[in-house]
């Protein structure tokens, strides 16, 4: 067989010799352009696109069009983020903290404030994505450390967890109550500051968080999002599980709503409990690291809770139980209505029996309502 050699804009001849060792004739095929020659014509074609339409699409994508490196050098950048974990006292805070980390240490009790970090191999192996870590002891008591880690810096990537001892129904509505007014209030003026020196950002933040509801959720004109990830962890769940069905349902219920009603996740978690372990692991991986989410919703009050925000609705958590037979009624689909019932009826609802419960009759006026 004999050796061509080709001209490099010139397509080979793919036919075998003949008998003769003679080369079969070519035929004429036209000049081809070169690989590269090519690759101008592409770019010149995508830049005469992007000009036509750049008006509509912004200087960010006019940036990315420009320079296609922009979006891969940015996706090669490890990402530092922030998780804030606050709660009740006891409330296995420290044990949440050191199961997603995959640390087998003994918990110990927190004093004040407390800063860990986790980190992450990215693809390649040689970038690690980083998670700081912050966790307030106390419970409530040491609300006003919030300002600390929260702050401009790290809104933009910041996650708050707040963890509620199941075992303890007394202790729930206050601290979440307590907490949930204390991070709105921080987030809403570290996000005005935001807001002064970079708006895109501030708007985007916002506009994340409503995006999780989507525009045709029912009650999205009716709740009080948090714009910053919140995550309510229903902790000890090995010991509410043998509660009474009824109360189980009653403070499920009450949880569903004041996650739904701020924005929240919400899950239950108990560390001796390894499928509930790597379901927590699995929502806090993906608020810090942004990995895969199991989006499986549980709403069952015999089983554990498992809801994602925007995926739950006042329709479908139902009227609140405390007041089924009272002479006031709640109106289906009033979240700020739903909201009053529980902060009056807060004792009923976590506290009081369900043989109690289920003969009390609850009246309250208008004016007690708006209160």
């Amino acid at each position: 067989m004999t050796r061509r050699v080709y001209d490099s804009v010139q397509p080979p001849d793919m036919s075998f010799d003949d008998e003769e060792n003679k080369e079969t004739p070519i035929k004429s095929i036209p000049q081809t352009k070169c690989i590269w020659d090519l690759c101008i014509q592409a770019t010149e074609r995508a830049e005469l696109n992007m000009n036509r339409n750049m008006d509509s699409k912004g200087p960010f994508l006019k940036a990315c069009l420009m320079f296609p490196g922009v979006l891969q050098e940015n996706s090669n950048k490890s990402v530092e983020s922030t998780m804030f974990v606050v709660g009740a006292k006891s409330a296995a805070k420290t044990s949440i903290i050191l199961r997603f980390l995959d640390r087998d240490e003994t918990p110990k009790p927190t004093t004040a404030l407390e800063y860990t970090f986790g980190r992450r191999s990215k693809n390649n192996n040689m970038l690690k994505d980083v998670a700081h870590v912050w966790e307030l002891g106390g419970g409530i008591a040491l609300s006003n450390l919030i300002e600390v880690p929260i702050t401009k810096q790290c809104v933009k990537n910041l996650s708050v967890v707040i963890c509620v001892d199941l075992s303890k129904p007394q202790t729930i509505w206050t601290t979440l109550e307590s907490l949930l007014n204390t991070i709105k209030l921080r987030v809403k003026k570290v996000i005005a500051e935001l807001k002064r020196d970079c708006p895109s950002d501030a708007n985007q933040l916002v506009a994340e968080c409503l995006a999780r509801y989507g525009s045709d959720h029912p009650d999205k004109d009716n709740l009080d999002i948090i714009p910053v990830p919140i995550t309510i962890i229903g902790t000890k769940y090995d010991e509410f599980q043998n509660f009474d069905p009824e109360k189980k349902k009653i403070i499920s219920k009450t949880l569903r709503y004041v996650a739904h009603h701020h924005g929240a996740h919400l899950c239950y978690f108990s560390s001796k409990m390894e499928a509930l372990v790597m379901k927590t692991r699995g929502l806090l991986g993906h608020l810090v690291f942004k990995t895969q989410l199991s989006k499986t919703v549980m709403t069952d009050h015999s089983k554990p809770i498992y809801v994602l925000a925007g995926m739950d609705a006042i329709s479908q958590i139902g009227s609140p139980p405390a007041i089924v037979g009272s002479s006031h009624r709640w109106t289906n689909g009033n979240s700020c209505s739903y909201l009053r019932f529980l902060k009056k009826l807060k004792q009923c609802c976590l506290t009081i029996p369900p043989r109690i419960l289920s003969t009390t009759r609850v009246s309250l006026t208008q004016s007690e309502l708006k209160r």
